[in-house]
């Protein structure tokens, strides 16, 4: 049986390989490709086989894909580019008779209204029909790393979330169960709502502030004031107005997934994020 993981360069992907390695999973069995290949040198030094590959060059897709059984497909980061990168790897997962592809997706990606659902919709929909035999998504709620509680200590938390709960689940616990879900013989459902604690951003400013001593408070914005301020620190304009509009669907419960589906997937609770929260302030 050999895995792929892709994206295996940027953080979740690392983290999902070496999960897999703690699972067990033989270090020849692993394909771990991104773009940025010496950055994972380390895991080809433990026998994972790296291999340089894109989403956007097919050919290096098939290469990678070659002889194997199992894709974990963590979704690209570059919003507005994703269709045609992600029909990229659909294609040349089918084309290497990939027999199980689980994908990392968004809340509630086939219902949702935000901006961030529309490349992950069309994404689930193309592995629905693509004729793979066994295929999953995860839809990954927020990470806590996302927040950056440290630079809260400075400024505070900012958004546009109001008093809407959104299911914040560490990183690694995500990866995780990416990883306990590739190696699975028989998930039981297609589709898992995964997430952690629901909190406001007004909790978690108070959980902030609690482990750190300092006032931390949340400023809520409207959402084009938010767009405008994420802007302002830096971001690209389209991906600000998807951050934005990500918060605008935070506030109407999109971003609230309930934590049974990653406990599930997991076998335990989901970190809490108290212990979370001290994690990111050490």
């Amino acid at each position: 049986m050999t895995i792929v993981v892709t994206g295996a360069t940027g953080h979740f992907g690392r983290v999902a390989v070496e999960s897999l390695l703690s699972r067990g999973v033989p270090a020849d069995q692993i394909v771990a490709i991104g773009r940025s290949v010496e950055k994972i040198q380390d895991l080809a030094d433990r026998g994972v086989r790296v291999i340089h590959a894109s989403y956007e060059d097919p050919e290096s897709l098939r290469k990678a894909f070659a002889g194997a059984d199992k894709l974990l497909f963590v979704s690209g980061s570059e919003v507005g580019k994703r269709l045609e990168q992600h029909a990229n790897v659909v294609a040349a997962a089918k084309d290497a008779g990939i027999s199980k592809v689980v994908y990392t997706s968004a809340p509630y990606a086939d219902t949702s209204d935000m901006m961030i659902a529309v490349e992950h919709r069309a994404t689930e929909q193309a592995l629905a029909g693509s004729g793979i035999p066994d295929v999953h998504f995860l839809r990954n709620s927020w990470y806590l790393e996302n927040y950056n509680v440290k630079g809260a200590l400075e400024h505070g938390l900012f958004g546009a979330a109001g008093e809407g709960k959104i299911s914040i689940a560490t990183r690694a616990d995500l990866a995780e169960a990416a990883a306990a879900a590739v190696v699975a013989d028989n998930l039981d459902k297609q589709a898992y709502e995964l997430g952690g604690e629901a909190v406001t951003l007004t909790e978690l400013a108070a959980e902030v502030s609690r482990q750190s001593g300092q006032e931390v408070g949340y400023t809520n914005l409207p959402q084009e004031k938010y767009q405008e301020f994420l802007v302002g620190v830096g971001l690209p304009e389209q991906f600000a107005a998807v951050l934005a509009d990500s918060d605008r669907g935070a506030s109407v419960g999109l971003l609230d997934t309930g934590a049974g589906d990653l406990a599930q997937l997991l076998g335990r609770p989901a970190t809490p994020l108290a212990d979370a929260v001290r994690a990111e302030l050490a």
